[in-house]
């Protein structure tokens, strides 16, 4: 459980397990935000200003993750899934990040802000897993609810719930989970250590398409 004690008591008053319950002007305003803090960086800011107007829900501490697309493909995909500061900051950073720091995409042009639909998904308090084997950990996992996160040592990452709509098989979703963190796609150990958490999602579409 020592893997991800750090993500529960940093994170908000939520319960392990439990989805955000952020209001959806609140979230689509996120969601602006996000798509105005790549603009920023692409104008040349170091860093985007803070809006002084943010409700309070996103003032709050919060982990997200900002996803960007270009027509309906990934084109950058960034975030952090411990609530260290507040999530307005978090998810500002995080589509930066996305932007422009993403290694498996060259960075984010200024011509394609227009061709851009930005989705940022806040994620709840990740609860921890207790497993011996694959079908155990499989056994608590709801498809198309859950994201997983796994780390072994140095090595970590995660799959977003919204990624079991490309890969439906709980099998495959592990599998591809696991070489995302560096691991091979059969590995088992007693020292993995597995969390799931859910999210609220909410998206700022690609203007040209408005």
């Amino acid at each position: 459980m020592g893997a991800f004690s750090a993500m529960q008591t940093r994170s908000s008053k939520m319960a392990p397990g439990e989805k955000p319950d952020i209001p959806t002007e609140d979230g689509r305003l996120l969601a602006w935000f996000a798509r105005r803090a790549v603009e920023q960086r692409l104008e040349g800011w170091a860093d985007p200003p803070i809006p002084s107007e943010a409700p309070a829900s996103l003032s709050r501490p919060g982990a997200a993750f900002v996803t960007l697309r270009r027509n309906h493909e990934l084109r950058g995909c960034m975030g952090t899934f411990v609530a260290h500061r507040p999530l307005i900051e978090n998810v500002q950073a995080s589509a930066v990040d996305a932007a422009v720091r993403d290694p498996r995409f060259d960075p984010i042009e200024r011509g394609e802000l227009d061709h851009l639909t930005v989705s940022v998904s806040v994620l709840g308090t990740p609860e921890f897993l207790s497993a011996s084997n694959e079908d155990e950990l499989l056994a608590q996992i709801v498809p198309g609810e859950d994201g997983l996160i796994v780390q072994e040592g140095p090595r970590r990452g995660t799959l977003l719930p919204a990624v079991w709509e490309k890969i439906p098989d709980p099998h495959l979703f592990l599998e591809q989970l696991k070489m995302k963190a560096g691991l091979a796609p059969d590995h088992w150990s007693p020292q993995l250590s597995f969390a799931r958490y859910r999210t609220q999602n909410f998206v700022d579409p690609a203007p040209e398409s408005a």
